[in-house]
């Protein structure tokens, strides 16, 4: 009798499992048929919805693997027409300064979904020899994008060089143009420290920075000297003025993009007029390096080359404290035209 009660709870208990598997089954299968007819998306989207003739944050995100292939020269023709994708030329560029830390504001810049970048520097508009070969060419250098998407490239000496400005108010009158700035005398040092990494990698002499900085027949500042008239950021804003309103320009602060580069990275999203996308999410400090590096998404991260942050070598106090003095008249003018205020000395 106690057998065949067991023999019959064990049957009962096989069709109710059978039951309650059956089920997870058909809810399992129901909720991938959802997933595929309905794309779960991002938390914000749900919220707040696409600005009006703007691609979806989504849409933009998924394309991005498709644009990687095209820079690449992976993606065929036929991806490249399906997709609506096609080399626009710049509507933003980072003008300068050399060691300002432009190659840092582009590689977080293009952090931002509706921003694609120009891997390399172009030097269209500071090389006759490129500018002589045409503005398809220039448009042939430029990443594939979407139709919504803000092409910007980087190329530092277009601040300095005289030719640059009306060149690039011939293509575009309205474009915006990006500078990033760091202490005058510090950038300048930076200067000569990856000019001095350079000689020695060739085994080359190479002078100290005091004797090319300071004239020495008359002790004063060597404003013949390129790293030093570099730093005079004004008279080369000068130039562009007679070009471009002061309200095409944005001063990024370069110290402050090592230090805290979000609320930078925020201001230049307003000046290009995007959607506010760069989170802290996106920015890591690496304790190693000693800089913020990129976090794209959960698999994908990026640090800056390992050439950036090269250490200074020690410069005469006297020197330094000269320079300051030197570029302090021509900051107060700085700050005046751009309307923005540094603590240099």
């Amino acid at each position: 009798m106690l057998f065949k009660q067991q023999a019959l709870l064990r049957q009962k208990l096989f069709v109710l499992g059978s039951l309650v598997i059956g089920s997870v089954l058909y809810l399992v299968a129901r909720v991938g048929t959802l997933d595929r007819l309905q794309p779960i998306c991002p938390i914000e989207s749900r919220f707040h919805p696409p600005e009006p003739e703007q691609i979806p944050l989504r849409t933009l995100q998924f394309k991005r693997g498709l644009l990687h292939e095209s820079r690449k020269g992976n993606a065929t023709k036929e991806q490249i027409r399906l997709h609506n994708l096609f080399q626009q030329l710049p509507r933003a560029i980072i003008i300068g300064v050399r060691k300002g830390g432009t190659r840092a504001l582009l590689e977080m810049l293009n952090l931002h979904p509706a921003v694609v970048k120009a891997s390399q520097e172009i030097h269209f508009f500071d090389n006759d020899k490129n500018y002589a070969r045409g503005i398809d060419w220039y448009r042939g250098k430029m990443p594939f994008s979407l139709p919504h998407q803000i092409t910007i490239e980087k190329s530092p000496a277009y601040f300095i060089t005289e030719e640059v400005p009306e060149r690039i108010f011939k293509m575009n009158s309205s474009i915006k143009l990006l500078i990033i700035v760091r202490e005058p005398t510090t950038r300048a040092v930076s200067d000569y420290t990856q000019v001095l990494e350079g000689k020695e990698r060739k085994n080359k002499t190479y002078h100290k920075f005091e004797n090319l900085a300071i004239d020495a027949n008359t002790c004063e500042v060597n404003t013949k000297y390129k790293a030093v008239r570099t730093s005079i950021y004004t008279k080369h804003l000068e130039r562009w003025l007679k070009y471009f309103p002061v309200e095409q320009f944005h001063i990024v602060d370069g110290d402050r993009l090592i230090t805290d580069p979000l609320p930078e990275l925020q201001l230049v999203e307003r000046f290009l007029n995007l959607p506010s996308r760069i989170s802290q999410y996106n920015l890591y400090f690496n304790a190693t390096r000693g800089f913020y590096c990129l976090r794209f998404n959960i698999v994908f991260n990026k640090c800056l080359a390992g050439s950036k942050g090269r250490i200074h070598p020690d410069v005469d106090l006297s020197v330094m404290t000269k320079l300051q003095r030197f570029f302090h008249p021509f900051n107060q003018k700085f700050y005046q035209i751009t309307g923005r205020t540094f603590n240099w000395p």
